[in-house]
């Protein structure tokens, strides 16, 4: 599941890998974030759209009734805020197993990293409209997601995936909408972080994992050395599918 200012294309090539095991897969976007990156970026800003107005609880149900429609409970796959939306898809029983990729964390787990309230500090805009939507830049899509990587890759990555973002959408987790009962037993969830991801570091994901206390359920965590917050599209993405693949299969 994607997450914020990014694509649901980002998952294109990890659908072609899980399909290559034997998976069926899908991707679905979020409302109306249908459609090519450069297409949605043209559009952007308007006042007043459906994206504009989008809240973070029509995301999470728009993904349980997708669910609901399935033949049988999946294994959902999350990065970014699409992490905290496979715990609160867990949290309602829809799942099978959930991983949560760099997850953004519920409601009440908090992170004293400088680079998390550096890299958030814009696109949450406290003091901005909600009626515009917002458009991470260059510049900020350097630090938060691309830190690390050449000149020229981090623009063919922004090119490729960035698009328009609701503010309203991203201020809702820091309400009830991201409370997360971690006294729940729950389905298999996997945690994975990144060493360098500055938007949502290391420690904040561990933080993550350590508030659930049901000892009779299965809960993963782990660090990958050296990866970014695009670790969905870094050259070693397949380190995390493989780790993924693992998981799965052995529980």
């Amino acid at each position: 599941m994607t997450g914020a200012f990014v694509s649901h294309h980002g998952w294109d090539a990890w659908r072609e890998y899980f399909e290559s095991k034997g998976y069926t897969t899908h991707a679905p976007a979020w409302p109306h974030k249908e459609g090519q990156p450069d297409v949605l970026r043209s559009k952007h800003p308007i006042q007043d759209t459906d994206l504009a107005n989008l809240r973070y609880i029509e995301v999470v149900d728009h993904y349980a009734n997708f669910i609901k429609k399935l033949p049988e409970q999946p294994i959902v796959v999350g990065h970014s805020l699409g992490g905290l939306t496979v715990q609160l898809l867990l949290q309602r029983n829809l799942v099978a197993a959930a991983v949560a990729i760099h997850s953004v964390p519920p409601q009440g787990v908090f992170s004293f990293e400088l680079s998390f309230y550096k890299s958030l500090w814009s696109p949450l805009g406290l003091f901005s409209s909600t009626k515009k939507t917002y458009l991470m830049s260059f510049k900020d899509w350097q630090y938060s997601f691309t830190n690390g990587m050449s000149y020229d890759d981090q623009k063919r990555a922004y090119d490729a995936n960035t698009i328009p973002e609701s503010r309203l959408a991203l201020r809702d987790p820091l309400s009830s909408v991201g409370k997360v009962d971690f006294k729940k037993s729950h389905n298999p969830l996997l945690f994975i972080s990144g060493s360098t991801d500055h938007i949502m570091p290391a420690p904040l994901n561990y933080r993550n994992f350590k508030r659930y206390k049901d000892k009779g359920s299965i809960t993963r965590y782990k660090e990958f050395e050296g990866h970014n917050h695009f670790v969905l599209g870094l050259p070693s993405w397949r380190e995390e599918a493989d780790y993924i693949l693992d998981f799965i299969e052995s529980n």
